[in-house]
């Protein structure tokens, strides 16, 4: 808003005349760096006090030029960001005391009906400007590294030239580290183009001291004083009581604890497993929802209250008593935020679970359809919990639906119930890891094979907890609890005579149940190619089971030759034809009688 001296508070606009207004310069400029991004370290910056401090954060007032400084928040973690405040002064401009009283003023009517508590008597004029310096910072690269040299590359603005060509005397080095940079402006200037580069900041920084006028004119008001009316008439309306500190201050927290899991939600939103799996994108957006939704709440709230308890309508308890309410609802920032975290180390685990899995696909749940369709055979790993139904989030929906809010909503056992999710049980997860090993050991043995494809994929699953085995023919589900075998425990040599050698198979720990019988295959030593033997020809390959070994009797062998075998298990012709996993590697000596 604009000001001038006699201005009139609360009601704008109508102004006490004085004649005796002093002026004098009050040239000075300074830059600072900003490293915090907290409100407290912004309203300091701007030197704004905590009774202002409060009216900002509950939309009282709205705030521009440099003061927008104050609405710009990093969107992500994995931010680095450092600011350049300039801060110029030009004159200030007062009242002479001497001629303050109702005798002396144009309108003495605003003592009598109480329109205004506060007078201005002097106005600080100038311009400030915010440069504000962001970089994404890889999982590679250490955050407080990068602040710390973008800090160096920062204050080195002022004393940087400008060369002929338009670019930065800098070396190489530095130029490399500036241009991943980019640049948002907030400032009392009027800038033909907004700086989005350090280069163009460096350029508009330089630029600053004259956008003021030769003689200031440009400037604006940047501080005023405001006397209480009271001073000049005891019939004049006055302001009754301020916020105290500490209400302040906690109602900062609040809205900063509320941004910091805005910004951790935008962070997980932007993972490449939050895109894999809809049901985490749709528990985050709706966590998000909630948290944007209760803070606009609350800060309506805040826009109610402060207003009345300044006048001496309400008592500052009411303020102390909302916010205990929040600190005992399902809001309160404890529990916000260990279901963030819960949800981010199930983010991390899915994460994991992708980097175990090889030879797959990952496919969003609406499209596993088009994939079964277009192969004979498809094997998925399914995470089945993904989208299990959290009371918390029911609980903070059922909350902000309450009008008015009832005093004590927290449900002592919302949390337990929450630690049955998946990704916080060890036996759960350990027998993920198991499948997880299985699936992955079967993709790659059967890399080579086009009639089937191997897929993760999130699809809930309430009969299955943590994650199954799912197996389709032709697009249609065979079975969701398919176990693939492993390769055999153990592979043991029985019997050797003058032309044959029995093998004894010890099952595999995993999927016996679904073998039929083993194939062999050897290799004479010093010939290229394996020779394969397949139960389907008694007289080569005789294949005796029991319920717990497999013996084959390998024939026609060659007189005292070397040579090695391994073994492949084949499945039931039913599910998968053909389908191998590959055994143990052994050398035999063929023996001559």
């Amino acid at each position: 808003m604009s000001y001038s001296l006699g201005l009139l508070f609360i009601i704008c606009f109508v102004v006490l005349s004085f004649t005796d207004v002093a002026e004098r310069p009050q040239n000075y400029n300074e830059f600072e760096i900003v490293a915090s991004e907290s409100i407290e370290d912004k309203s300091s910056a701007l030197d704004v006090k905590a009774s202002l401090k409060a009216s900002f954060l509950c939309g009282l007032i709205q705030v521009d030029g440099s003061a927008k400084y104050l609405n710009d928040s990093k969107t992500s973690k994995n931010q680095a960001r450092v600011t350049l405040k300039y801060r110029a002064t030009t004159k200030v401009r007062e009242l002479s005391m001497n001629h303050l009283g109702r005798g002396n003023v144009k309108h003495p009517y605003v003592f009598d009906k109480g329109i205004a508590t506060h007078v201005v008597t002097a106005i600080l004029y100038g311009a400030q400007a915010f440069f504000v310096f962001d970089r994404e910072v890889s999982q590679k690269e250490d955050q407080q590294d990068i602040e710390g040299n973008l800090k160096l590359d920062i204050k080195k603005i002022p004393s940087l030239s400008i060369e002929g060509d338009g670019s930065l005397k800098m070396e190489e080095k530095e130029k490399v580290s500036v241009e991943k940079l980019s640049c948002s402006f907030f400032g009392d200037f009027s800038l033909q183009k907004m700086p989005t580069s350090f280069q163009e900041a460096v350029q508009v920084y330089q630029s600053l001291p004259k956008l003021l006028g030769p003689n200031g004119e440009n400037a604006v008001p940047m501080k005023v004083w405001l006397l209480p009316l009271t001073t000049l008439d005891s019939s004049a309306a006055k302001l009754v009581r301020q916020i105290s500190i500490t209400l302040v201050q906690d109602s900062q927290n609040v809205l900063e604890d509320l941004n910091e899991l805005e910004m951790r939600c935008n962070e997980a939103l932007r993972t490449t497993t939050a895109k894999q799996f809809p049901q985490i994108s749709k528990k985050m957006k709706t966590f998000k929802g909630m948290i944007s939704g209760f803070k606009l709440e609350f800060q309506q709230t805040l826009a109610k209250k402060l207003p009345s308890i300044r006048g001496g309508g309400e008592e500052e308890a009411v303020l102390a008593d909302v916010l205990r309410k929040i600190h005992s609802s399902p809001f309160n920032n404890k529990n916000l935020t260990e279901w963030m975290d819960c949800k981010e180390r199930e983010i991390c685990l899915l994460k994991s679970f992708n980097n175990m899995i090889k030879n797959t696909k990952t496919v969003p749940s609406q499209n596993i359809d088009q994939e079964i369709f277009s192969s004979e055979y498809a094997v998925c790993f399914v995470f089945t919990s993904l989208g299990k139904d959290e009371p918390y989030l029911s609980a903070l929906s059922n909350y902000l639906r309450q009008t008015p809010k009832p005093e004590n909503t927290q449900d002592p056992h919302t949390l337990d119930v929450e630690k049955e999710q998946w990704y916080l049980s060890h036996e759960v997860t350990d027998s993920m890891r198991e499948k997880a090993k299985l699936f992955s050991d079967f993709a790659e043995a059967n890399q080579e094979n086009k009639n089937i494809k191997f897929l993760t994929v999130g699809i809930t699953n309430e009969t299955q907890k943590g994650s199954s085995i799912y197996l389709y023919k032709g697009g249609f589900s065979v079975t969701e609890n398919f176990e693939p075998p492993s390769k055999p425990e153990t592979v043991t040599v029985r019997d050797v005579n003058h032309n044959s050698v029995t093998l004894k198979i010890d099952p595999p720990k995993f999927g016996s149940e679904s073998i039929t019988s083993y194939s062999v295959e050897y290799c004479v030593s010093g010939e290229e190619g394996w020779k394969q033997q397949t139960a389907s020809k008694p007289e080569e390959v005789t294949v005796v089971s029991s319920d717990m070994f497999f013996c084959l009797i390998i024939s026609s062998l060659p007189l005292t030759t070397l040579f090695f075998y391994r073994v492949h298990t084949l499945l039931q012709v039913s599910i998968v034809p053909g389908w191998t996993s590959l055994g143990e590697l052994v050398i035999v000596q063929n023996l001559t009688i």
